[in-house]
């Protein structure tokens, strides 16, 4: 478990690998997609996961310069963990919601 939550752990690397998933992204996508993270923390949580392998970041030498985020190979295999998270989170919402 402790090694699971060192990669994934954190508020906003879920949502992230969530949206990467879909498809490759730009920093900007992931800015919109993840409102209230700040800039600064978005890139500290895509830089752990470029660390830690599970995402990789593609720079194309453009003016202006592009880069988009991808997950790896062992990144696609969080697929099946991040749908039953959500999955979950919905329930819960529903029972949440059902018992106010």
């Amino acid at each position: 478990m402790e090694a699971a939550l060192s990669v994934i752990g954190g508020i906003w690397k879920p949502v992230i690998l969530f949206h990467l998933l879909e498809r490759k992204m730009r920093f900007g996508e992931l800015s919109r997609l993840v409102p209230n993270a700040t800039q600064r923390m978005l890139t500290l949580q895509l830089r752990e996961l470029e660390a830690d392998k599970v995402i990789t970041r593609q720079v194309y030498r453009e003016v202006p310069p592009r880069v988009e985020y991808s997950l790896t190979e062992l990144g696609k295999t969080l697929e099946p963990v991040l749908l039953s998270l959500r999955d979950w989170g919905d329930k819960y919402k529903f029972r949440k919601n059902t018992r106010e």
